[in-house]
């Protein structure tokens, strides 16, 4: 009769270590999501920092071009005022289709293309970029992490215990994954 008992306390031990191994997961994938999202944020923050010395830089060059000026600038006050994380990487997104016209117009200008100010902010963005693609890439690694834990057994029952759901990756725009076109 008392090993019943024991078999008993081990179970016990055992769905309470479980319960705190399941919440301590849960809480870091989720803290690890905050994180990567966070680092997309500041990303788009560098991205848009620069863009007023980008567009000083092409303003001295491209008087005539106000247009792609505005565009840019229209683009960058509203990434800065993107209140939630899907408005600031579809306002990100804007952001970058405005900085490609800022780059096609420096092919009309040799000058502008040559400036050593205006190649160092063009690398800068393209660092940038790079550095977004790859907070998009960890943040979309971190909700698979998260989703496998919560719809895989026996991770499902703890996070129904918990109230956890399965999370949204971030998506690319339908026109972002367009094909550019190339004529010559």
């Amino acid at each position: 009769m008392l090993w019943w008992i024991w078999v008993i306390i081990a179970l016990a031990v055992l769905i309470v270590l479980m319960l705190i191994n399941y919440f301590n997961k849960f809480v870091i994938l989720g803290n690890r999501i905050d994180n990567s999202l966070s680092q997309i944020d500041v990303q788009l923050r560098k991205r848009a920092d620069l863009v007023p010395n980008l567009i000083e830089t092409v303003k001295g060059y491209a008087k005539h071009e106000k247009s792609i000026i505005n565009s840019v600038t229209e683009a960058r006050k509203a990434l800065l005022g993107a209140a939630d994380i899907t408005s600031r990487v579809k306002a990100g997104n804007q952001l970058q289709q405005a900085l490609k016209s800022i780059f096609a117009l420096a092919e009309n200008y040799p000058n502008l293309k040559a400036n050593e100010n205006f190649l160092h902010l063009q690398q800068e963005l393209a660092a940038i970029e790079d550095k977004v693609a790859y907070s998009r890439q960890f943040y979309n690694d971190s909700i698979l992490d998260y989703n496998n834990s919560v719809e895989s057994f026996p991770g499902n029952i703890f996070a129904s215990i918990y109230g956890k759901r399965e999370k949204k990756f971030l998506e690319i725009p339908a026109e972002a994954r367009a094909v550019p076109k190339v004529s010559f």
